[in-house]
């Protein structure tokens, strides 16, 4: 395993990026010393990060191993469950906080992210960004802090519904009405739009769970 030295991320960030970006997946075992080397960085604060993960649940106990976690249907059917009434909240505060600069900025995102269909992975981390510039554009920090706690179990997907054939096409426009609600200043519109999203991230979510590849409708 190569060794990548990230001075400027501390090995609780290095971790949950690698889990993030799919370098370990659920069930995959991290060991403290193949981590310490990977990242460059001593085995104190790799095994302080692993705790920490495992505090949080993103990592689990199997026998003297600690291993990537993974949701079973009633944790995801209640991660997409808060995500959505969170997120939606982030929309409606952003149809009466965000700047114009801010909007702009999301408007953007739609134009490039439209540029990575047919990268399901690439679109994915684009998602990511998109949704937690909503976040920010609410102009809340406990809200955006809740979020966060929100989208690190998020890294406990092994897959990306993005995949599913249709799905990112429809995700993007679904991202421009929520833009456009928020754009509008109709907090209510943003709220149901972003809910709406979100549903249809989950129902993708339930196809792929349910290892039904005959799916190819736009959500």
């Amino acid at each position: 395993m190569s060794e990548i030295r990230t001075p400027n991320k501390d090995a609780y960030a290095l971790i949950l990026e690698a889990i993030d970006v799919g370098a370990y997946k659920p069930g995959d075992r991290l060991v403290e010393s193949e981590l310490a080397e990977r990242f460059g960085v001593s085995r104190t604060p790799i095994r302080e990060a692993l705790q920490r993960l495992e505090t949080q649940a993103l990592l689990i106990r199997d026998g003297r191993s600690l291993i990537v976690g993974a949701l079973d249907h009633n944790q995801l059917s209640e991660l997409y469950a808060v995500r959505a009434e969170l997120e939606g909240l982030a929309a409606r505060l952003a149809a009466q906080h965000a700047v114009p600069e801010e909007v702009r900025v999301l408007r953007k995102m739609i134009g490039e992210d439209r540029k990575l269909l047919g990268d399901p992975d690439a679109l994915a981390l684009a998602n990511r960004r998109f949704h937690k510039q909503i976040h920010l554009a609410s102009h809340n920090r406990y809200l955006v802090q809740q979020l966060d706690l929100v989208h690190r179990t998020m890294a406990l997907l092994a897959t990306t519904s993005l995949a599913v054939e249709g799905r990112s096409q429809g995700a993007l426009d679904e991202h421009e009405a929520i833009v456009t609600a928020i754009e509008s200043g109709d907090g209510d519109a943003a709220y149901a739009a972003l809910k709406k999203h979100i549903s249809n991230a989950f129902e993708t979510r339930l196809i792929i769970d349910a290892g039904q590849p005959e799916f190819s409708g736009v959500l």
